[in-house]
Formats: structure tokens, sequence, C-alpha cells
């Protein structure tokens, strides 16, 4: 597994709004290491066995937490993703609808403070049997030895059921977040797969727009030994046309699902046509 362990200690930011309350209930029935919570004006308010505090400073005044995930609007979440790259080492973004300045912003503080950052416009992390921060459907899930990165959370969900299905399990499944500007990028996430001894395989899920599976491509060519798979949603998209998400468009030749299969393929990739097949694709490289 990869990122979230068993020594990851998190807190909930805006975990007294609808969403918050909902996840943060979710995630700790899953086992996940939540320690506190925050919410401006909530001080020392009781969230179940947790207690919310008024800061992320305040919290870490009084216990240990490495980690966060961020629950709050998205005309707050640039303040409060700051105030978390300034204390932990993990911040999750679930916010969707931040603006990109705001995004920018974010990742270049993040950068300065080594800070890893998850999304924004993430369905989050899961690391099955040790917990999750994020907002992802825990019962398709399984114990495994495939690592999953995708820009879309669905489609995650989908790949990681088919596999379940199989009796294949899961070490670690990230959504990278599927806006313009975001954190952790494919090769970033493939290389710490490489480094995990938990993970035997990778499974890349990419879209239309921006030219991170590119990118990824070239990194993989060069440096993964482990098998990787893949599949580029948005095939039939014309040109010009936003789909779904915020960084899913194509300019001119760029982004298109063509050249993104072209290059992963080339750099040794076998890429699924739909999520159906990536089980046999793994079989054949296991058998």
């Amino acid at each position: 597994m990869i990122l979230l362990d068993k020594d990851t200690k998190c807190l909930v930011q805006g975990i007294t709004g609808k969403q918050g309350s909902f996840h943060a209930q979710q995630m700790l029935d899953y086992g996940t290491n939540i320690i506190a919570g925050t919410s401006p004006g909530k001080n020392r308010m009781n969230f179940g066995p947790i207690t919310v505090y008024d800061s992320v400073e305040e919290v870490k005044e009084e216990m240990d937490v490495n980690s966060s995930i961020i629950f709050v609007p998205a005309p707050f979440a640039k303040d409060a993703a700051f105030e978390a790259i300034k204390h932990l080492d993990l911040v999750v973004i679930i916010t969707e609808h931040i603006p990109v300045h705001d995004s920018m912003q974010i990742m270049e503080y993040a950068s300065k403070n080594n800070t890893t950052i998850i999304g924004p416009n993430t369905p989050g992390i899961i690391s099955p049997g040790v917990g999750k921060l994020g907002i992802m459907p825990t019962h398709i899930f399984r114990e495994g030895n495939v690592g999953i990165v995708s820009r879309s959370g669905t489609l995650t969900y989908e790949f990681a059921n088919q596999l379940t299905n199989a009796g294949m399990g899961q070490s670690t499944c990230i959504g990278i977040g599927g806006d313009p500007v975001v954190g952790l990028d494919f090769a970033t996430v493939l290389e710490k797969f490489e480094n995990d001894p938990q993970t035997d395989y990778m499974v890349m899920i990419g879209e239309i727009g921006g030219n991170a599976e590119e990118q990824a491509a070239k990194y993989i060519e060069k440096n993964i030994s482990k098998p990787v798979f893949a599949f580029i949603s948005g095939i039939t998209a014309p040109p010009g046309k936003k789909m779904g998400h915020a960084g899913a468009i194509i300019e001119g030749e760029s982004g298109t699902a063509k050249s993104k299969i072209e290059a992963l393929e080339a750099a040794g990739v076998k890429v699924a046509e739909r999520p159906s097949q990536i089980v046999n694709l793994i079989n054949e490289i296991k058998y």
C-alpha cells in the first residue's frame, strides 16, 4: 500500500457539514484512523468518538496528526488547504469547482512545504483493510496486489469491482482528480507503486484532455518494471467538447484518446478497450 497506512493519523476539515459528517462516519466505520475534526466556531464539539477543533493548528498542538481530508466548500477550500499544508504531510481535497487559480496557488504552496496533495475533485484514496480518506463505496474493494490510479472516481469503482469479482484485490486505489490542475500525477503514483512490495500490477485509468497520460507513458518506458494496464475513456469525444471533468477537453491533436493509447502501447502498456477486459489482461500476464 502507498500513502495511507497504519501510521496515517487523519483529521477531517469541514466535519460538521452535510458531506463532511456523512463521510467522516463512513471512514470511521471502515476503520480509518480519524482522530480529530475541524469546523470554525464549533470548538470542542464532539463528533462521535472524536473532538472538533477550530483549526488545524489547535489539533496539532494537542495530538500527533499527519493527514487531512477536506470537505470545505469551494470558496473556502484554498484557505483550508493552506492551513493543512502548513502543518501536515498528506492532504486530500475532495471539494470540486475550486477555481483553477486557487488550485495553482495550493499546488505551489504544497510544493514549497513538501506536502502531498491528492485532488481536488477526487474520490480520495483507499487501502483495503487499512482505511480510506475519501468517498468511495468500500464494499467493492478487497485486499490484494493491484494498484489503481485514476482520473475518474466512477471508473475507479468499476475497475475495482471487476477485479474484486474475479478474486483480485487492490493494494491502494487513488483518484488523482479530474481538474486541469491537481496534486499527484500518474507518474508519481506509478513510481510509488513500483517501490511498493504489496503492489504487483498497476492499472491506470485516464481520459481525454491534457497530456498526463502521455507523460506517464514516457515515465513507464524508462522507469517501471512491473506490468501496467490502462484504459482511456472518451475515445468518441469530438474535439473542443468538454466531457465530464473540467480537465477533459481536447485541443486540436493534443489530448485525444487515440494519442494517449498510442503513447501507452508504445511504452509496453496493455490498454483495455473496456473495463470488463482488465481481468483477462492481467490473467494473461499471471498465467
